[in-house]
């Protein structure tokens, strides 16, 4: 955006509450906010952003939706979570300035719109990274946790009424973890493990000054510090750089029994190298809220590994995510509006 608008037309093309919608305009008048509640389907949960699936619009009202996209500045989210909607409505629309995204890694639906370069130059796309930090590092933290403290074992003793011998279990205070990607979610994750006493090691592909990180070494050189952990918490965003960076060559190098987390994305693991892991014990646990395809395939072998906790992309929703996004995206009006960059902006090329 090369230009600062005095005000911008913002057609909100995914469910938002009314107090939400109130809140929006309150905080930055310069809004002009277009929500037609008819239009959009019903939430079934906080933070639902797709909408019940059983919604549909009939002709006059998709017609009359479409005329509202093409006639914004801005979209606050994509319009019904799809891709060939967002490519339609950025063809339609040569105003289109700016599209607001609520899910964190949203560089993979851009993608996915296969837009020309031309409209990706037009067209500034903003994620809700780091609203859902919080949520995801206590689940990670949760994972780890989990690992160290033998869940399956107890879970499967308990499902058996079975009292045994007593044995021991880890101590993450005592653990060495491996966060890769010291994003947002990543640093949030090694505050809170260094808070616990561990040691963390973290991956980034430039010098960074990490609060609670103790070393960190560039994403070539994982192989020289995997063995070292007692856990590994992967946070990276999806993108050709980092696909199956956690590698069969890399799973192969790790200390027996190391424990597994994934609040990043699924592309991140390779899934095969890791289900085998997992079945010999080199991985002792791991818990995945992320799949290289979601929903996970029910033919695939994780859904039936006792040592795999399935989560089902589910670890990031928060009563407060929807507050959060709404906040996020006043902040990044105001700053287009003052003529400022907004706060995370797709990388259009790494699509992150």
């Amino acid at each position: 955006m090369t230009d600062s608008p005095t005000r911008l037309r913002v057609v909100v093309a995914t469910p938002l509450p009314e107090e939400l919608a109130t809140l929006i305009t309150e905080r930055e008048p310069r809004i002009d906010l277009v929500r037609e509640a008819d239009l959009l389907p019903p939430m079934r949960f906080a933070a639902d952003f797709a909408g019940d699936p059983s919604f549909t619009r009939t002709p006059e009202q998709q017609a009359r939706f479409e005329e509202l996209l093409d006639s914004a500045d801005v979209l606050y989210g994509i319009p019904d979570v799809n891709p060939a909607a967002l490519a339609r409505t950025v063809a339609a629309n040569p105003a289109l300035r700016w599209v607001q995204i609520m899910a964190a890694g949203g560089g993979g639906q851009v993608k996915a719109a296969g837009l020309s370069e031309a409209d990706l130059a037009r067209v500034t796309f903003t994620t809700s990274a780091g609203v859902h930090g919080g949520p995801l590092a206590e689940f990670a933290v949760f994972g780890v946790f989990a690992g160290a403290k033998t869940l399956p074992r107890l879970q499967k003793q308990q499902s058996e009424h079975a009292w045994t011998d007593r044995w021991e279990m880890g101590q993450v205070s005592e653990q060495t973890i491996l966060v890769l990607g010291l994003g947002g979610i990543g640093a949030e994750v090694a505050r809170k493990l260094d808070a616990l006493g561990a040691h963390v090691i973290g991956t980034s592909r430039r010098p960074v000054d990490v609060p609670g990180v103790s070393e960190i070494v560039h994403p070539d050189n994982i192989a020289e510090v995997i063995g070292r952990a007692d856990s590994i918490v992967v946070t990276l965003p999806g993108t050709a750089a980092t696909e199956k960076m956690l590698s069969a060559d890399l799973l192969a190098l790790v200390k027996p029994g190391v424990t597994v987390v994934n609040v990043g994305r699924g592309t991140v693991i390779d899934e095969d190298a890791l289900t085998v892991a997992l079945q010999d014990g080199r991985v002792g646990f791991a818990a995945l809220d992320v799949f290289a395809s979601e929903p996970l395939d029910p033919t695939s072998a994780l859904w039936d590994l006792p040592n795999v906790l399935v989560s089902p992309h589910t670890a990031a929703l928060n009563a407060a995510e929807e507050r959060r996004i709404a906040e996020l995206f006043v902040a990044n009006a105001t700053a287009i509006l003052d003529g400022s960059t907004p706060k995370n902006v797709v990388d259009t090329v790494q699509f992150y």
